[in-house]
């Protein structure tokens, strides 16, 4: 998408040199320019949204999680600090700071349109968060040690599911929408039709009434030949010319 982003204002100028008057295929194409010069799509930008909200409810979560358990310092110190794998909820923030800033350097930063980066963010989180309910205590802490793990092994795989189903397919369809656009804009003639001029059409003068012009009638060249042959005086040896 870099490079598409980048030669954006080169194509534009290129057509701007070559055709005289704009179509409605190159008004389009310019109106699709207009969108990709942002470099990112909008539901690439949803999809940013959410990781952040990922990020930011288990974060929110964990605060909570703190606060019931005897107050935030002395619960930091005690997870963070001292920090037990078997009942310590701070990897399972930390899992989510490590999914936040993954998804974000991916998918916002580098513009990947590949699902690597996400399916190695999602297996690594489902395996972690697996091995740590089976092994650690946190199912005997009250209602937080089952909300925490589910919530983060969820928003793991909205994230995936939004990713495949919606960003990747999305900026496809439009990228070949984009494409068929610009090939027909290629296609058109470069120079369209000109201002029409008087010289394209012709009205004879008007004549006079009476008045002989060649411009008016056409005129037929009778000989007389009916077994007589005319006078030079006649009107008809000399020919009759019959307006049409």
């Amino acid at each position: 998408m870099d490079s598409r982003c980048s030669s954006m204002d080169s194509r534009a100028s290129g057509r701007g040199m070559g055709s005289v008057s704009s179509t409605p295929q190159s008004a389009r194409v310019e109106s699709y320019e207009a969108v990709e010069k942002k470099c990112i799509s909008d539901v690439r930008r949803t999809f940013c949204l959410f990781v952040t909200f990922d990020l930011l409810f288990v974060t929110l979560l964990w605060i909570i999680e703190l606060n019931i358990n005897g107050g935030v310092q002395a619960q930091l110190e005690k997870e963070v600090l001292h920090y037990d794998y078997h009942a310590s909820f701070f990897d399972i923030f930390l899992l989510a700071v490590f999914r936040f800033a993954a998804l974000i350097l991916a998918y916002a930063i580098c513009k990947l349109r590949h699902w690597w980066a996400i399916a190695i963010t999602t297996a690594l989180s489902c395996a972690f968060l697996i091995i740590k309910v089976i092994l650690s205590k946190l199912l005997s802490q009250g209602p937080l040690g089952y909300l925490l793990p589910i919530v983060s092994f969820v928003l793991a795989w909205l994230e995936t599911w939004l990713l495949d189903f919606k960003v990747l397919p999305q900026e496809a369809e439009d990228e070949n929408r984009y494409q068929s656009f610009v090939d027909a804009a290629e296609r058109a003639p470069l120079m369209g039709p000109g201002p029409l001029s008087d010289g394209q059409f012709y009205s004879p003068p008007e004549s006079l009434a009476g008045q002989f012009s060649p411009y008016d009638n056409i005129y037929v060249f009778l000989l007389w030949s009916n077994d007589k042959i005319p006078t030079p005086t006649s009107p008809l040896a000399s020919g009759m010319w019959i307006p049409l």
